[in-house]
């Protein structure tokens, strides 16, 4: 296929800069009925996507990479957020379960996100755009010619696409894709964009010279853009408001009670529902009687042949850590075929493992499952995760977020025959 290039006129720039406020003054709390307004006339909207294969934790690191980039468009312009819908992930492979077109508010709080930046769904967005049109599309690749020996530099520029483009241009000349299963879905524009650097290099090129009628830019393939403040307060400021769904907390913390006799009162865990006012000593808080393990399997098996260990290892270690802890109870996250989970369940009898019922999968989806077994792990008194796991790293930054010990926290696996087994690194949050 032909490179595609913009085929819109540029018309002029787009609406100026609104009125200083704080963020709570314009979009806390806002219903659909409040977002149609003549405010609304002159607010414009980032989308975004990911590459297909990435997974539901590395998607989560997107995120925070485009509420930098957000943060910095809002100080000329009035933008806000549309959340890219989830579904059809690799590692969800429940059968006989619909998981596309799911909203943010299923996995996460949205009026936790929008105390940091203003967000939407997807759906509100088509009902607040007049339609389900999106008016620039970018995707966003590499340079053909990679980076060269010398200073690194952040640059961006439009050029050729390297690939073709997982777009085609309909009868009407509307640009039909995935769109996250809205199959309704049009974009008016496509091109490509070579990027290096963070998320903020791309900013300049969205405020400047971009036609007024290009209310909407979606940027697709948002993973080639990395972090502008990673570790910093921006960072954990966006990290810290990824609070979950309240009805998965709840789930998690049902199970907690019920099976591993564990509360946040007798856990010495912070019940503070605003993240804003969450602001923790770490070591103070205690944890659950209990060990949490994430273990990953499947492609990592392969993958990450040299240090991700038997199933004879790791409950070798688990016992272990048991034993050092003075804990009788462990609770166990995997994606383990049946047949190796059958086999772990033989060598580990005493394990606690969450399995919904088929009508709780079909309410909570595999997100929602997995959100529910991350949070009974970050509630843990002693944590062990799985080498480079984005599963695992989001357990840290939970339980970094909870107060808890990080000597708890920052442990992982290591390979059978891994010499150096080098643990994970402790990310401090900023306030």
């Amino acid at each position: 296929m032909a490179a595609l290039g913009v085929v819109c006129v540029l018309l002029g720039a787009a609406a100026g800069p609104f009125a200083s406020a704080s963020s709570e003054e314009f979009w806390v709390s806002q219903s659909p009925a409040h977002l149609v307004s003549d405010r609304a006339r002159f607010r414009r909207y980032l989308l975004y996507d990911v590459n297909p294969p990435e997974g539901f934790n590395l998607r989560r690191d997107v995120y925070i990479r485009m509420a930098s980039l957000l943060k910095i468009l809002m100080k000329s312009e009035e933008w806000v957020m549309v959340l890219p819908p989830w579904g059809r992930l690799y590692h969800w492979q429940s059968p006989d379960i619909h998981q596309v077109r799911i909203p943010w508010s299923d996995f996460f709080d949205l009026e936790s996100l929008n105390k940091n930046i203003p967000v939407m769904e997807y759906e509100d967005f088509i009902a607040e755009n007049g339609g389900p049109f999106i008016d620039q599309i970018y995707v966003l690749q590499s340079y053909a010619e990679g980076w060269k020996e010398g200073p690194w530099e952040e640059k961006v520029d439009e050029r050729p696409c390297l690939d073709p483009p997982l777009y085609s241009q309909d009868k009407h000349e509307y640009y039909r894709g995935w769109f996250w299963g809205y199959e309704e879905t049009r974009g008016l524009n496509v091109s490509c964009l070579s990027v290096q650097g963070s998320a903020s290099v791309i900013a300049p090129m969205l405020l400047k010279n971009t036609p007024a009628r290009n209310r909407s830019v979606m940027l697709d393939r948002a993973e080639n853009l990395l972090h502008d403040h990673y570790g910093g307060k921006e960072y954990w400021d966006t990290r810290r408001s990824m609070v979950f769904a309240r009805h998965l907390r709840a789930v998690g913390d049902e199970f907690r009670s019920k099976y591993l006799n564990s509360t946040n009162e007798a856990d010495r865990i912070p019940d503070e529902e605003d993240w804003t006012k969450l602001k923790v000593e770490l070591g103070s808080s205690l944890g659950g009687p209990y060990l949490a393990v994430h273990l990953r399997r499947k492609d990592f098996i392969w993958g990450h042949r040299e240090d991700v260990p038997s199933l004879e290892g790791a409950v070798k270690k688990i016992r272990s850590l048991m034993k050092t802890h003075g804990l009788d109870k462990v609770f166990v996250a995997t994606d383990a075929v049946r047949k190796e989970y059958e086999e772990l369940k033989r060598l580990l009898p005493e394990m606690v493992r969450f399995e919904p019922t088929w009508e709780e999968l079909e309410l909570y989806k595999d997100g929602g499952v997995a959100i529910i077994d991350q949070w009974v792990c970050a509630h843990a008194r002693f944590f062990i995760g799985t080498s480079v796991s984005t599963f695992s790293f989001r357990i840290h930054e939970e339980r970094e977020i909870l107060g808890l010990d990080p000597k708890t926290t920052y442990n992982r696996f290591c390979g059978d025959l891994e010499r150096a087994c080098e643990q994970p690194t402790h990310w401090k949050v900023v306030y």
